[in-house]
């Protein structure tokens, strides 16, 4: 692996990569975020979509998305956010990629640890550059991709701002509203606060919610992964993994003594970058259990992530997408020469007691088209070794 010095650069493939900004954990340690800003034409961004960050996840161009933070460990232990880009889907009026870091309430002065690594899309490291010498930096340029002579290179960073990330992105092009200036006068009344309703509303169940910081994991082979126990209990979240020269990748379920239970996911194919979806337990942490032959990398997102659609869609191999359409009939073209299946996931009828309500609705082999009623909104998980498209008739 390159490791470059500050103000140096090294080449690097146009394929997809994955960029992580570390550090070490410990108490009084703030967090760090990383995004990407993308540079036009005189250096700047050409509106506010340039900026990838935790709130703004994906580019329009999908050549760069936020994966989001590594689940933290023991304090002194490391940690890392991080971001995913494809450097060939980059536009062509884009000559400048920055990656950036900011915290929150704190600097980087008290950050220990802090490093840049690039690595390609089978985890295997590109070039890495250790940041030093920060103090009271809230917000930090940690490097830049640059177009030279048809191809990429990565540039090491320096550039700190005590103005954090709102600083930093505005000396870039990004307008920063600011909050309205106070009301005038000798002081300020609040409203009267709204009548109290009659009675307190049912407790609802709403598994299509939830938010939350999206967790990356990383490992090879056979591995239990344990989420994050702050995963809202009862909602459905968005599984992503990515896998290369693998013979096979599953993702199971784990039940509450770690064993596995259900498979969420099973694929064949040599590249792996598939979706699916899990049920968070509503008293235990979410434990999954991934396999492959080869190094892999799973996300976990809010369902916000998803793709939607409520008439017609189409995709390749395993997605999860979110149907927000009425009662009719799913039509389903699939160009491929092993399994397809189709699973929907609906909230449960009752959410005091059930999980969830699942069902097979296809389960054909090969080159098939075929019909099957879908009773309302819902999750289809959909699964396959080539194209498909579905479609909905009232």
């Amino acid at each position: 692996m390159n490791r470059i010095p500050t103000g140096g650069g090294v080449p690097v493939p146009p394929q997809a990569l994955h960029v992580a900004v570390g550090w070490r954990t410990g108490h009084g340690v703030p967090d760090v975020d990383v995004s990407a800003l993308l540079l036009g034409a005189g250096e700047r961004v050409r509106g506010d979509a340039d900026l990838v960050f935790c709130n703004h996840a994906e580019h329009p161009s999908g050549a760069v998305r936020h994966l989001g933070r590594s689940a933290p460990g023991a304090p002194g232990s490391p940690a890392a956010d991080w971001l995913w880009l494809d450097l060939a889907r980059v536009e062509p009026d884009v000559g400048r990629l920055v990656i950036a870091a900011s915290v929150d309430g704190g600097s980087f002065g008290q950050v220990p640890g802090l490093d840049v690594r690039v690595a390609d899309g089978a985890g295997n490291p590109v070039t890495y550059r250790a940041v030093e010498g920060a103090t009271a930096e809230s917000a930090l340029v940690c490097g830049e991709f640059r177009r030279w002579d048809g191809g990429w290179f990565f540039r090491a960073g320096g550039r700190g701002y005590a103005s954090g990330l709102a600083g930093l992105a505005t000396d870039f092009g990004i307008v920063v509203e600011h909050p309205p200036p106070p009301i005038p006068g000798p002081g300020y009344v609040p409203p009267p606060a709204p009548p109290a309703p009659a009675a307190p509303p049912a407790p609802v169940s709403d598994p299509y919610g939830g938010e939350f910081r999206p967790s990356a994991y990383q490992g090879r082979g056979k591995e239990t992964v344990h989420c994050d126990p702050g995963l809202p209990a009862g909602h459905w979240v968005l599984l992503e993994i990515e896998s290369y020269h693998s013979l096979s990748t599953t993702i199971e379920s784990c039940d509450a003594y770690g064993r596995a239970e259900d498979y969420l996911l099973t694929a064949y194919e040599d590249d792996v970058r598939a979706r699916t979806v899990a049920l968070v337990p509503r008293a235990r942490p979410l434990a999954l259990r991934v396999e492959a032959e080869t190094p892999w990398t799973l996300r976990v997102l809010p369902l916000s992530h998803a793709r939607r659609f409520d008439s017609r869609v189409e995709g390749l191999a395993h997605d999860l997408v979110v149907y927000e359409g009425p009662a009719g009939v799913l039509d389903f073209a699939h160009h491929g020469e092993s399994n397809f299946t189709v699973h929907r996931h609906a909230p449960p009828l009752d959410p005091l007691y059930d999980d969830e309500e699942r069902e097979l609705l296809v389960d054909e082999i090969g080159e098939v088209r075929v019909s099957a009623p879908v009773p309302g909104p819902g999750l289809l998980r959909i699964s396959g070794d080539g194209p498909w498209k579905c479609s909905v008739r009232g």
